[in-house]
């Protein structure tokens, strides 16, 4: 999935760029033509845990499983680095027909039906100073050593409560073939080199599982002012695929509880479409 971040800080001239490469969209694909080809085509990251890789290990690539099995038909993969030029060099190019995740509202693909909700997260060490804390206005966080994603709505937070001088950075646009800054600022916390982190929920959520220590995951719910913690996640398109759309909105509808559960087995953050609680194991 890609970071919701990232579908908010493209420039301008970006965006009308790809809005206008979009001109030969009106030959876009049927429903009945994917139907009948001899696979699920997904564009995908090879190395992007807990979202894809490879191995075909992540939650994305269960979902693309579950939605193989229902179309009738196996999946192939079109591989290729989550970060400047994924869109362009993968849907657009017709190699693939389907990206997995992707932030509602972004002007890139076409979105269906949002299938999850997330937060952005707080992660410090259990039995920690920090234990309670569950905004970023709290007093407790003033010049701790915070690890935070740049270009990230919490950074921005940190930024307009005078925080983001103690805060170390972590890159957001990596090839994470080579490079895992998630993965370095958990194990960061965990070794106590920083105090507590920032991270997309998803990605928290999973790698705080991967070490001994006790990790808060903590979704930040409570920021009253400044950009919105939490998105809706759906299944990501070419524009003009109306019927495919529907296919896919019909298959997140009647397959939710299977998705919810998938979800919840790599420690996803869910939260209710309707309430900011979020949703357990049954």
């Amino acid at each position: 999935m890609r970071n919701p971040v990232s579908a908010t800080s493209r420039g301008f001239a970006l965006l009308v760029a790809a809005l206008l490469s979009y001109g030969d969209l009106a030959h876009a694909q049927s429903t009945s033509d994917l139907v009948q080809r001899s696979a699920l085509r997904v564009c995908a990251d090879p190395a992007n845990m807990p979202f894809s890789n490879k191995e075909r290990e992540g939650f994305e690539n269960k979902l693309a499983d579950l939605l193989a099995k229902t179309l009738g038909v196996p999946v192939a993969y079109t591989w290729f680095p989550q970060a400047i030029g994924f869109v362009r060099r993968t849907l657009r190019e017709r190699r693939c027909d389907i990206i997995m995740g992707y932030a509602q509202g972004h002007e890139l693909v076409q979105n269906t039906n949002a299938y999850y909700r997330s937060a952005y997260t707080l992660l410090y060490l259990a039995g920690s100073d920090l234990e309670g804390v569950d905004n970023l206005s709290d007093p407790r966080l003033k010049g701790k050593h915070i690890g935070v994603t740049a270009g990230t709505p919490p950074a921005s937070i940190l930024a307009r409560n005078g925080m983001i001088r103690d805060a170390k950075p972590y890159r957001l646009m990596v090839d994470r073939r080579f490079e895992n800054p998630a993965d370095q600022m958990v194990t960061e916390l965990a070794e106590k080199k920083i105090d507590a982190g920032l991270l997309w929920g998803p990605i928290a959520g999973y790698y705080a599982k991967q070490h001994k220590e006790d990790i808060r995951v903590v979704p930040l719910l409570k920021e009253k002012r400044g950009p919105r913690m939490t998105y809706r996640i759906t299944m990501g398109i070419r524009p003009g695929e109306t019927d495919w759309k529907h296919q896919l909105n019909d298959f997140i509808k009647e397959h939710q509880k299977e998705i919810n559960a998938i979800l919840l087995e790599y420690d996803v953050p869910l939260l209710d479409e309707n309430k900011d609680e979020l949703i357990t194991r049954p």
